[in-house]
């Protein structure tokens, strides 16, 4: 179980450093064995780190692959990271990590959002396209990874718990009454993307989210 966190601002400027950090430092029972934050203009990372593959340095994140211009943060677990690492090699791609991570970014270099279909596992991952400014988001098709969203108009940020994202500020706290009713009548379950927190959404599962510098985001 790793923890991670995020900002894109849509307005220009540069993303809020202190409040990611704020964000992740909640996050730290879910990595205790190593932290990273990235930051380059309206995107900064974070990464709680839980070292199960890969246990050196070159499989620590947020990972920047400076070859293909991606910047990777991800929480789970690709159970055929291996098959799908010889299958990446064998159309040129040279790996610095024996990490699933490294896996993920060249698999979406290769695949585009399409890469998911190719993952056994369950996943909660950012990608940042240094290039185009691009973000996206992706979790796994039975939702066992969380990723919450707080959104305002300009800016996105994101976490792998609800708390942490509330130690970032700047979000809505008052309660659902949608997502009370579902709460006080359904099994006590809330239904993606609702949380319990109007400011608060869930990424859905099976879902992966485009998100373009100016804001503007699709699902698949």
């Amino acid at each position: 179980m790793c923890g991670v966190s995020g900002e894109i601002r849509f307005a220009g400027g540069s993303a809020d450093v202190d409040a990611v950090a704020r964000i992740s430092a909640v996050m730290e029972p879910r990595g205790p064995d190593g932290h990273g934050l990235w930051h380059e203009g309206p995107v900064a990372l974070a990464h709680r780190r839980l070292a199960i593959i890969d246990l050196s340095p070159t499989g620590a994140q947020p990972m920047v692959d400076s070859a293909l211009r991606l910047v990777t943060v991800f929480n789970g677990c690709i159970y055929n990271y291996n098959q799908l690492r010889e299958e990446l090699q064998g159309h040129g791609y040279r790996f610095f990590s024996s990490s699933d991570t490294e896996v993920i970014a060249k698999a979406y270099h290769r695949w585009g959002v399409h890469c998911v279909d190719h993952f056994f596992g369950m996943f909660a991952f950012a990608i940042l396209e240094q290039d185009t400014g691009r973000m996206i988001l992706a979790r796994d098709r039975l939702g066992i990874k969380p990723l919450y969203l707080s959104q305002t108009s300009n800016r996105l940020r994101f976490a792998s718990s609800l708390p942490a994202l509330l130690a970032g500020g700047d979000v809505d706290t008052s309660i659902d009454p949608i997502a009370l009713n579902h709460y006080m009548t359904f099994h006590a379950v809330v239904p993606a993307p609702m949380t319990i927190l109007s400011g608060i959404r869930k990424l859905p599962p099976a879902t992966v989210r485009t998100i373009e510098p100016d804001g503007r985001s699709t699902d698949i």
